[in-house]
């Protein structure tokens, strides 16, 4: 019997907690939901939408380069969209 194991990818509209590195002694910690991944220059990053855990900042967009993440821990996972997402124009 064959074991097929499905990689692990991060889906829209699940609840991840981020941990990032703001300083050299002190990392960010991003809780919220992925809303999909973007560019900053020439370096990729995700895009999440803050939960209320940051109160006054709650709703707002956080943009965290991929070389900056430390560690991501699942909180809850959203289903994988049935649809064809409009294809990325971060590689054109």
């Amino acid at each position: 019997m064959e074991n097929k194991k499905k990689d692990f990818v991060l889906t829209k509209g699940s609840k991840y907690r981020v941990k990032s590195i703001e300083s050299r002694d002190k990392p960010l910690v991003t809780h919220g939901t992925f809303e999909g991944y973007t560019v900053i220059g020439h370096d990729e990053a995700v895009l999440m939408t803050l939960d209320d855990s940051h109160k006054e900042t709650a709703g707002r967009k956080r943009i965290i380069p991929t070389h900056m993440i430390v560690a991501i821990d699942v909180i809850e996972v959203a289903e994988e969209s049935k649809e064809k997402d409009e294809p990325s124009r971060m590689y054109i």
